[in-house]
């Protein structure tokens, strides 16, 4: 107790000529904590379609967060208070003792509360103040610079120089005179004054030639009485060659400091005598300007100012001003350590120490974030300490710092006041001297108990820094910047605290903790004394943590380390982890190798996935090549488990779709939509599976593409197997009475479209690497093989669907078509055909309603057929009928194109007017068309078939010219070849028929024939053929040379060969001059043979239909010929 009373009593002797500070206070709201917690996933189990999606989505979640590398926002969720550090409260300084205690002050009433005295403890404490001795009190002057000085020099300078000394209360008396008012001077006659009462005189250096002079000389004075004492300084010019300031040097060299006012006049006169005796020459320097400080008004924690120069009397001029740094000193005191010559230095650390420890107390008890802030009484008394005790600004800072940092290590800090600390310490130790070596000991000793500290904390770096806590990583920053700045101080210790390199213990202490975190998490995830299908699950929790863990030090931890301490944190820990986590997975996969189940492979192939991302991980930073790693070539012993989850994939997925359809009830899944929910299963499922596919990424290019090609099949048999169940679900639904468009049918055909399309993304999404460069974006061939077969497979499900979709609506379109048929002439055509497309209107709303774009066009051009061929079926069933028959037909064929088209918006023209449109189409226009007209167009159909014809049926060459003097067509028949075999023998005995038509063109000409030629299938002829026609005859549309070649038999009909026909307009001698023809005499032409086709019996059709004699005739003709025609193969 007697201690904390002599403590007490040695700062109040301070504190009675200290100002006291404000106190400063910062409310720093406490932010809220939330704890996330993350659900468990259960295992799935074999056969449960819907289990094993939900887990491998599950799979597939936890890859979509591993894509690309990770950015600190996304990691860095959570403001909550970063976790409290370990404290140990035998880290900070020990209690003050008896022999340590040294002055001290503070208010009366602070100094009970923190040293928890009694009253009467407190009362002895102040009574002993006041018998205690008064201290010896020194003031130190620094005499930094002046500015502004007057010109005392004929070259416009000065060389100024500073004189300065304590003068006591007889020296600040000033004498009054009738006129004028004067100040003290040191370089004052003695007439008027006698000896100068100075108790202790320095002077500076001369600063030649300058008006601004630059000194920075330090001074000690003793001081005898504070409140009466004054300091006195004069700035001089020095002129002559021996002055005052010389005298003075002199004179302190022999006689020091002490007792130089009674040799001041001394020395006053040897000046001004230049050193000799003679009164007469006054060689005086010039007077610049002086300064008069009264002790008393020095404050006790010193000052730094500017001070304006005055003159010394009132008709002296001057000018600038001087700036000093001025400190109140003891040097000695009435106390037990005082006595026995023990430093301030020691007692303001434990003085320091007891403050802190009582400030910190009115803190939040778990509060981190405490900057040292101290109370205004806290403040004076360190103030007045450290002041007093005449410690440097290099030594406040060193042990404030001391103080700190250990009591950091007791109860936490803000690392931000550690680090302005630090950075205080580095500004005041680049302008002082060195520390003594017992306080540089001091400070090594706390640097190294620091250090041993933050070590401490780096090695739980994930327990007391999160990442995903920003306060916490905050307090990870500045605590880095605290070690950095220590590394600072390594070069100026001639006692280095640390044995190594700073960096190298820093790096160490991150491997250590490294093994130490892994080594925990092993052991509670996936011990190694569990069997090993217990372990894998573990395992993979293990591998998924340091996933996240590498994501955390890249995102979070690394650019900290690296732009603070140039350490290469990331690269350390994830060849560290990985290393350890390949080995746990090479052991577990020898063990399980032999012991294949379906659940080691669901746990094998989801723990590859992660090993797969971690080298991925390491191969997307620049510059990393995975080939190093220890996990490199891992997928190989994976490859059994793989292939048998790939296996299990392919029956979940069948599974999962037969689940999908049983409770499907083929309706719209919403207002949105127009298929059915299995749809949008399938769709899911398939997605699902590309997903994988692209995590996988199998790394081998020839195991790939074994795996691909097999996943490919799997799918598009399973596709396959999803179009066969919807086909047995819609058998099954009851449709309803008249129903024309059945909506499950609808929803059948838009779940195949979208299955189609989810599909074949699917298996896009199924590409492997191939070895060939340079084809990125190029399918490999048995996976476009397989998608060309699905889809094909696909469309013509859809077809099948749209078929029996329309089917329905056959009967009804019949009827409308006949309606149009039966309509008398006497009503409009757009009348007739009301019904017809009031109906399709009616239906087609549905259907637009009811199916997808694609599906409608589908059914649009089933439609389309449909109703062409019941105007077909009307036509054929309606013979020797009015033109306006056909005209109506006619009209409503176009009304139904526009109708279809749909001003774009429907089918194409192009699709419109194409197939049985064509022949629709012609058949009404020969319809409309006279007998003789329906001929040529006969022969002109023929004409056309002849360039459409290959090499089949055989060639003829023939050569024709007309004689334009005789009037006839020369047709010469050369020879055949390839001809069609038709007897038994295997050969032919074939002859050519040349017959000229259409028959109104050339009524008096007959047919003429060839020689037989025997068992031949090149048969020669070179036989020539005259016709007597007129050249105009032969430019007449359709007209032409047909030639038929037919087998000669014996005993039964001839057989036809086949024929050919050739427009006489193109013949030498028919065509007109300026045409020019393209068959002239000695120029052969090759006839390719051939059968008649639909579009040459169409216009034969239409004279069937006809009862006019010509007609009639022609049919007969021609009935005759197609007797020995065999069916058109």
């Amino acid at each position: 107790m007697s201690t904390l009373l002599e403590i007490k009593s040695s700062v109040l002797r301070q504190v009675q000529v200290c100002p006291s500070f404000r106190r400063r206070t910062e409310d720093e709201p406490a932010s809220s904590s939330t704890e996330v917690q993350e659900p468990a996933a259960g295992a799935w189990k074999p056969g449960d379609g819907v289990e094993f999606f939900a887990q491998m989505r599950l799979i597939l979640k936890k890859g979509e967060s591993r894509q690309g590398l990770p950015c600190p926002e996304v990691l860095l969720h959570s403001s909550s208070p970063a976790p409290t550090e370990p404290v140990d409260p035998s880290r900070g300084l020990r209690a003050l003792t008896q022999e340590e205690v040294d002055d001290q002050g503070a208010l009366l009433s602070y100094l009970q509360q923190v040293f928890g005295t009694s009253p009467e403890e407190h009362a002895e404490a102040v009574e002993h103040v006041k018998k205690a001795k008064a201290p010896t009190y020194a003031l130190k002057v620094s005499v930094m610079r002046a500015k502004n000085l007057l010109a005392k020099d004929p070259n416009g300078f000065s060389d100024p120089y500073c004189m300065l000394g304590i003068l006591p209360a007889s020296g600040t008396l000033r004498e009054q005179g009738p006129h004028k008012e004067q100040r003290f001077s040191f370089r004052k006659g003695s007439k008027r004054g006698g000896p100068l009462p100075a108790k202790c005189i320095q002077v500076t250096e001369v600063k030649s030639s300058t008006l601004n002079p630059v000194w920075k000389e330090h001074f000690l004075f003793e001081i005898e009485d504070v409140s009466t004492d004054q300091l006195h300084l004069d700035i001089w010019d020095h002129d002559d060659d021996v002055s005052l300031v010389e005298a003075c040097r002199k004179l302190n060299e022999v006689i020091g400091l002490k007792g130089m006012s009674r040799y001041f006049k001394q020395i006053v006169k040897s000046a001004r005598t230049n050193g000799t005796a003679g009164p007469t020459e006054d060689h005086t320097d010039d007077f610049l300007g002086c300064l008069n400080i009264p002790i008393r008004e020095v404050p006790v924690a010193g000052e730094d100012r500017w001070f304006k120069l005055e003159p010394r009397s009132n008709a002296s001029r001057v000018q600038g001003d001087c700036q000093l740094v001025l400190k109140l000193i003891t040097t000695q005191r009435d106390t037990s350590m005082s006595q026995r010559g023990r430093s301030g230095f020691l007692s303001y650390l434990l003085l320091l120490s007891r403050l802190l420890q009582f400030e910190h107390q009115a803190e939040e008890p778990n509060s981190s974030s405490w900057r040292g802030e101290l109370s205004g009484p806290a403040a004076t008394v360190l103030c007045l300490h450290g002041a007093q005790s005449n410690l440097s600004a290099l030594q406040l800072a060193v042990l404030h710092w001391q103080v700190s940092s250990r009591h950091h290590q007791t109860r936490t800090l803000d690392y931000g006041y550690l680090l302005g600390l630090l950075e205080d310490m580095q500004a005041h130790w680049e302008e002082a001297a060195s520390l003594p070596q017992e306080q540089e000991e001091g400070l090594a000793d706390s640097f190294s108990a620091f250090c041993e500290f933050g070590l401490r904390l780096l090695r739980q770096l994930r327990d007391y820094f999160p990442a995903t806590n920003s306060t916490a990583v905050y307090r990870l920053e500045l605590l880095l910047k605290c070690l950095g700045k220590l590394q600072l101080f390594q070069p100026s210790f001639e006692i280095c605290p640390f044995e190594t390199e700073l960096n190298m213990d820093i790096a160490a202490a991150l491997k250590r903790g490294n093994r130490e975190w892994f080594d925990k998490l092993l052991n509670s995830q996936s011990p190694r004394e569990q069997p090993g299908p217990q372990r894998l699950a573990g395992l993979v929790k293990l591998a998924d943590t340091v996933y996240e863990d590498l994501q955390s030090c890249y995102g979070i931890y690394a650019s900290l380390f690296h732009s603070i301490l140039k350490i290469d944190f990331f690269t350390l820990t994830f060849r560290q982890l990985e290393r350890l986590v390949a080995e746990e997975a090479w052991v577990l996969i020898e063990e399980l190798s032999p012991k294949m189940t379906l659940e080691v492979a669901s746990g094998l192939f989801e723990l590859y996935l992660t090993l797969a991302d971690i080298q991925c991980f390491w191969s997307s930073i620049p510059g990393r090549d995975s080939r190093s790693l220890a996990l490199a070539g891992i997928h190989a012993p994976f490859l059994p488990a793989v292939k048998l989850w790939l296996q299990v994939l392919r029956d979940q997925a069948k599974w999962r779709l037969q689940g999908a359809v049983d409770v499907d009830t083929l309706e719209p899944m919403d207002s949105s939509s127009k298929h059915s929910s299995s749809a949008a299963t399938a769709s899911l499922c398939f997605s699902h599976i590309q997903e994988l596919w692209a995590r996988l990424a199998w790394p081998d290019p020839a195991q790939a593409q074994g795996l691909g090609t097999q996943l490919s099949q799997d799918l598009c048999e399973a596709a396959l197997f999803y179009t066969e169940l919807l086909r047995k679900k819609v058998d099954t639904q009851p449709g309803a009475a008249g129903e024309a468009v059945s909506e499950p049918l609808c929803v059948v055909l838009n779940d195949v479209e979208l299955l189609r399309k989810a599909a074949g993304q699917a298996l896009r999404g199924l590409a492997w690497p191939e070895g060939a460069p340079g084809l990125k974006g190029v399918l490999p061939r048995p996976l476009l093989s397989c998608m060309q077969a699905l889809d094909e497979d696909l469309q013509r499900e859809a077809r099948t669907v749209t078929a029996h979709l329309t089917s329905k609506m056959v009967g009804d379109i019949r009827k409308y078509v006949q309606h149009i048929s039966l309509s008398p002439d006497s009503i409009q055509n757009e009348e007739a055909m009301a019904p017809l497309l009031k109906y399709l209107d009616e239906k087609l709303a549905l259907l637009n309603a009811s199916l997808v774009k694609e599906n409608l066009s589908r059914v649009l051009e089933a439609l389309w057929e449909l109703l062409l061929q019941a105007i077909l079926q009307a036509l054929g069933a309606n013979r020797d009928v009015s033109a306006d028959f056909y005209g109506r037909f006619h009209f409503t064929l176009e009304a139904l194109v526009n109708f279809f088209h749909a001003e774009g918006q429907g089918l194409p023209l192009e699709s419109l007017r194409d197939g049985s449109y064509k022949r629709l189409e012609e058949e009404l226009r020969l319809h409309q068309c006279s007998t003789r007209e329906c001929i040529e167009q006969y022969y002109l159909d023929k004409l056309k078939q002849r360039s459409l014809e290959h090499n089949r049926f055989g060639r003829l060459s023939v050569r024709c010219h007309y004689e334009a003097a005789e009037q006839r067509l020369v047709v010469e028949v050369l020879h055949a070849a390839d001809l069609l075999p038709l007897d038994a023998n295997g050969l032919s005995d074939p002859f050519v028929i040349v017959e000229l038509g259409p028959p109104h063109l050339f009524p008096l000409v007959r047919s003429q024939r060839t020689q037989v030629k025997s068992r031949t299938l090149h048969p020669v002829y070179d036989e020539l053929f005259y016709f007597s026609v007129p050249a105009e005859a032969c430019r007449r549309r359709g007209a032409c040379v047909l030639f038929t070649v037919m087998d000669h038999d014996w005993l039964s009909t001839n057989d036809f060969a086949g024929e050919a026909a050739l427009g006489l307009g193109s013949i030498g001698g028919v065509a007109r001059p300026q045409v020019g023809g393209s068959a002239k005499a000695g120029q052969p032409v090759t006839l390719h043979l051939r059968r008649p086709r639909a579009q040459v019996r169409s216009a034969l059709r239409m004279l069937e239909g006809r009862n006019n004699k010509e007609a009639q005739e022609f049919v007969k003709r021609l009935k005759e010929l197609e007797k020995y025609m065999e069916a058109d193969p």
